[in-house]
């Protein structure tokens, strides 16, 4: 049976459980699990035979010389990773990739956005450049939190929810990566796909960011559908959180009837 993960694709539901093997984040690779990833695919139970017919078949279809740049730039894509672009074209060897992507950026073709990650010009998308540094991950917490309306204050850090806890700068934009524990990450309830990027509902934002934070004052409750927190809110099997949503939830409601 073959999956596409939904952090990385849009328009598809993935098990849980499989985890553990969304950490190739896009190598290309037989296992002895029998794991296939392959070309934004996550097949399982794998026979040795099919992987070399698959491979065989992709890299038939590699770009021949002077295609390679117009294959990136064919893609709806904005930003690409050494590892993606490996795939697209094909190619064995990273090294080979690599010398070839900075012989683009020297001449003006790609722009370097991150260490090994490139984009096709100055005007990528900002947030696909974040959720591709460390994946899977998605955009949430206060960006998603300020932009509908929940929290008031602006932050020009781009939030994103992933698998470590990092800041860094990528060509002069600021990203906060939160870690989330992984059952949690692998759970796409509350997330929504829109041009290949992985973001938060404002439901889900909210649940990551009581979830990671003890105590936070939310500025306005009310633009919450708070029968999707409630169904979201299992996925994170914490005692603590549950309690605490309760507490907002009062809140909420308290703040409803004084405006009736």
């Amino acid at each position: 049976m073959i999956y596409t993960h939904p952090l990385y694709r849009d328009g598809f539901k993935t098990p849980d459980s499989i985890w553990g093997f969304e950490r190739a984040k896009w190598t290309l690779s037989y296992e002895p699990a029998h794991l296939l990833v392959f070309k934004h695919i996550v097949a399982y139970n794998v026979p040795e035979e099919t992987f070399k017919v698959l491979f065989s078949l992709y890299m038939d279809n590699k770009p021949v010389k002077g295609e390679y740049l117009e294959v990136l730039l064919r893609s709806p894509k904005t930003v690409f990773s050494t590892k993606d672009v490996v795939l697209l074209w094909g190619e064995e060897k990273n090294q080979t990739v690599s010398g070839r992507l900075k012989k683009y950026v020297k001449a003006g073709k790609l722009v370097r956005a991150h260490r090994g990650i490139y984009a096709k010009d100055k005007n990528y998308n900002r947030f696909e450049l974040a959720t591709r540094i460390y994946t899977p991950s998605y955009i949430s917490f206060e960006t998603v939190l300020t932009r509908t309306g929940i929290n008031f204050q602006y932050y020009g850090n781009i939030f994103v929810a992933t698998y470590v806890t990092r800041e860094i700068e990528a060509d002069d934009q600021k990203i906060s990566f939160v870690r989330m524990k992984d059952y949690v990450l692998s759970n796409t309830t509350g997330i929504e796909h829109t041009d290949g990027i992985a973001i938060a509902t404002k439901e889900r934002a909210f649940l990551d960011r009581v979830y990671i934070s003890k105590e936070y004052h939310f500025d306005n409750l009310d633009a919450l559908d708070w029968d999707k927190v409630f169904e979201i809110l299992p996925i994170y099997h914490n005692k603590r959180m549950e309690k605490k949503v309760k507490t907002y939830f009062e809140h909420y409601k308290s703040n409803q009837y004084h405006k009736t």
